[in-house]
C-alpha cells in the first residue's frame, strides 16, 4: 500500500474526504518525524516503535575494489514491530 492508498482506506475507514484524510496523513507522519528529529522514541501501541540509534563508526570493505574503507558513525532509525503485526 503506498500513501494514495493509505489516504483512500482511511477516508472510507473514517468516512471523511480524501482531502481530509490526505491532510491527517501528512501531519502524522510530519510529527513522527519531528519527534524522531528530537531523538524521541514514537510508540504506536499494538503497531510498532520507532527510535533513533546511533551507529558507530566502522570498517568495511569496498565491494568493487575489494580495499577497506572507513564508514562513518550515524543515526538511523531502529523499528520494532508491535504485537498487532506478528503474522
Amino acid at each position: 500500500m503506498n500513501k494514495t492508498g493509505l489516504v483512500e482506506a482511511i477516508a472510507l475507514k473514517a468516512k471523511v474526504s480524501k482531502v481530509e484524510a490526505a491532510k491527517v496523513v501528512d501531519a502524522a507522519v510530519d510529527v513522527i518525524v519531528e519527534a524522531l528529529k528530537k531523538g524521541e522514541a514514537v510508540q504506536l501501541v499494538g503497531i510498532a516503535t520507532l527510535s533513533v540509534v546511533e551507529k558507530k563508526a566502522r570498517k568495511g570493505i569496498n565491494p568493487l575494489t575489494k580495499q577497506a574503507i572507513e564508514i562513518p558513525a550515524r543515526k538511523a532509525i531502529k523499528f520494532k514491530a508491535g504485537s498487532k503485526l506478528a503474522l
